[in-house]
């Protein structure tokens, strides 16, 4: 056999090879295509995951150096890689933009190297079979329809078009809550009869394989949407409790392996227009990815190792949220609590939403403000106190320089007020406070606005600031009536070691306390403002006489300084320092407009007021509680003694 005809048989041989191997190829690759079945892997979730994780790591940890490109298409290589690797890490800090890099990236690998198409979309997700999609699949779906028609409000319109912020009775409860169901989502995807393109498609899948890669799970979206905050873990039985249920009842744990008794992976809850509401239809499926959620969400600027030793963690995200997560031993079951800040422009009008009495009461606070006065914004957790001093800070004095202390940088007044003169400041591990404060005083600041008052060193900056640092100060806090207002800044005070006395600290705060504004959440999740109540210092008085030096005897002197002496220290252990009175409340739906601002006050606003607003004052005060004679300094004395740059002093 000669050496040809060798290589004749051989070429044969391989052609054949290649034949059968192609007919192979093909036969598999149509019954791929042509069966479509949702319990087919190749084409599942799983999957099409793990391809995505291994691509993304070849992607970043690729040595291009080894691959023989150009010199451009090295740097574009590059380019590419770092903007990769950068994007990845940032989607773990919440950054949407990061997050929306992936996505394309994602999409891209799954239709052109993975070869996901209209036909095959379908065993990853059944969009064709709508009795085949889980309560989570058609949630998915909804929120991307509404999300391409609402942005970052798709959520909310979601909630308001089908009113699913109400209380309502669920199976197996005896009273009413905030939650929305699985049958509830049923129903809605059933009357929405969404029409999807395979681009639609595609882009659920993306988002689906986003969220369980670099995304926060099933939160992940409901994460960005513009509301008020998202919480997880906080509900349900703990992974630990299931062996102590074990033990104890079989059938209650056979209740718990068919979901009927929510897990703490079950817990899913949002924070919406003062209501916590909770997603029941959502879930984070396993503790493990749950705990995953909780060991990433707080990481932006590496504020160190979330350990059982130190089991929480308080800090922001990229997008300014702040993050607190805790973990077992600290807490029963791993958790997390995320709280956004709407940073957009908000005014009294949009609080007040047109109520009955809004306007006069809308006006009342605008000249609290341009009249700077210490106000203080009271009330509960979710009752509207952030949403109500950003309405206060668009009535100051463009004229007016702004100085924010924060523990953590929420307010971001600086996006709505980008022309102004603003400048915030927090503390740091080494950085205090006090040390901010000092700093700040330097800064040629008017008004000084501290986010919120919820420790004791805090409160110490507040009343500094007040008597030294600004013209004038805003602030919240949690009290719930005046007295306990008053009383809370005091033990502050004390606790601080600024100062020793009781009566000392209090007569502090009150000379720099003007007004407090109290919010109230109802139970339905109503909010408005209670009352605005008015701070009253009571002056002192010299009581005491000398009528002893007149005393022809020993015994009548000691007797008449005895009765100063007694009347003293009755007067120190019992003295009044303030008394204070509501100038506005809330009667029966309506805002009224009560008491008169006390005369001091009135003739302090006028100093601080422009010439338009100081005649429409006096117009307000006319028309709601008559011209006083104790303070008809005119409009030219105002005039004069503001050019001269100093308060005049009045006779009371």
């Amino acid at each position: 056999m000669t050496i040809v005809n060798i290589i004749l048989i051989l070429v044969v041989i391989a052609i054949a090879v290649y034949v059968v191997y192609y007919s192979i190829k093909k036969k598999q690759n149509a019954e791929v295509e042509k069966e479509v079945n949702v319990d087919d892997k190749t084409y599942t979730l799983e999957k099409m995951t793990e391809f995505v994780k291994k691509r993304l790591n070849e992607i970043t940890k690729v040595n291009l150096y080894d691959i023989g490109l150009s010199e451009e298409e090295l740097k574009r290589r590059k380019q590419k890689k770092y903007e990769l690797k950068k994007a990845l890490k940032g989607c773990t800090y919440g950054d949407v933009n990061d997050k929306k890099y992936v996505k394309e990236l994602i999409y891209d690998l799954l239709q052109k190297e993975y070869g996901v198409t209209e036909e095959n979309i379908s065993k990853s997700i059944p969009f064709d079979i709508p009795s085949l999609l889980t309560p989570q699949d058609k949630f998915d779906i909804l929120i991307y329809a509404y999300k391409v028609q609402f942005g970052y409000e798709a959520l909310t319109e979601l909630i308001k078009k089908y009113d699913l912020a109400r209380l309502k009775y669920v199976e197996g409860e005896t009273k009413p809550s905030y939650v929305i169901t699985s049958d509830e989502i049923e129903q809605i995807y059933e009357r929405e009869n969404i029409v999807l393109s395979f681009s639609d498609k595609l882009g659920v899948v993306v988002q689906r394989i986003y969220q369980h890669y670099k995304g926060y799970s099933s939160i992940d979206e409901v994460r960005d949407m513009n509301i008020d905050g998202v919480s997880g873990g906080v509900s349900g039985l703990p992974e630990s409790f299931l062996s102590q249920v074990a033990q104890i009842d079989g059938d209650y744990l056979d209740q718990i392996a068919e979901h009927k008794v929510p897990r703490a992976c079950d817990s899913i809850w949002i924070f919406f227009q003062g209501k916590s509401i909770r997603l029941a239809f959502l879930s984070f499926g396993t503790e493990a990815e749950l705990k995953r959620v909780c060991q990433n969400i707080y990481k932006y600027n590496n504020p160190g190792q979330l350990s059982d030793t130190n089991g929480y963690k308080i800090n922001e995200m990229k997008d300014g949220s702040r993050v607190v997560v805790v973990r077992p031993s600290f807490s029963e079951t791993w958790a997390f609590f995320v709280r956004k800040f709407d940073v957009k422009r908000s005014t009294l009008e949009q609080w007040f939403k047109g109520e009955p009495g809004c306007d006069e009461s809308i006006e009342l606070l605008k000249y609290l403000v341009k009249g700077a006065r210490i106000i203080s914004i009271t009330g509960e957790q979710g009752c509207g106190k952030t949403t109500m001093l950003m309405g206060m800070i668009e009535n100051i004095y463009e004229t007016m320089n702004i100085r924010v202390q924060e523990t953590a940088f929420e307010l971001h007044l600086r996006k709505i007020y980008p022309t102004r003169n603003i400048l915030t400041f927090r503390e740091t591990e080494t950085i205090s406070g006090q040390e901010g404060l000092d700093v700040q005083k330097k800064t040629d600041g008017s008004v000084n606005i501290i986010g919120e008052v919820a420790t004791d060193p805090v409160a110490s900056w507040m009343i500094q600031a007040a008597q030294v640092a600004s013209k004038f100060t805003l602030f919240t806090h949690h009290a719930k009536t005046f007295p306990d207002l008053v009383t809370a800044l005091r033990n502050s005070m004390l606790r601080t070691g600024v100062f020793t006395n009781e009566k000392t600290a209090e007569e502090q705060v009150v000379q720099v306390l003007n007004f407090d504004i109290h919010l109230v959440k109802d139970f339905r999740g109503r909010r408005y403002i209670e009352r605005v109540t008015e701070c009253i210092p009571v002056e002192e008085k010299n009581e005491y006489t000398f009528d002893f030096r007149n005393e022809k005897t020993l015994e009548g002197k000691f007797e008449k300084f005895f009765d100063n002496a007694t009347h003293y220290f009755t007067k120190i252990t019992n003295k009044q320092l303030y008394t204070y009175r509501n100038i506005m409340e809330y009667h029966d739906g309506e805002y009224v407009i009560t008491n008169k601002i006390t005369d001091h006050n009135i003739q302090e606003m006028r100093l601080n007021m422009d010439d338009k607003d100081l005649a429409e004052f006096d117009k307000f005060v006319e028309d709601h509680w008559g011209t006083s004679k104790t303070t008809s300094t005119n409009t030219e004395e105002i005039k004069t003694v503001r050019r001269a740059g100093r308060p005049r002093k009045t006779k009371e």
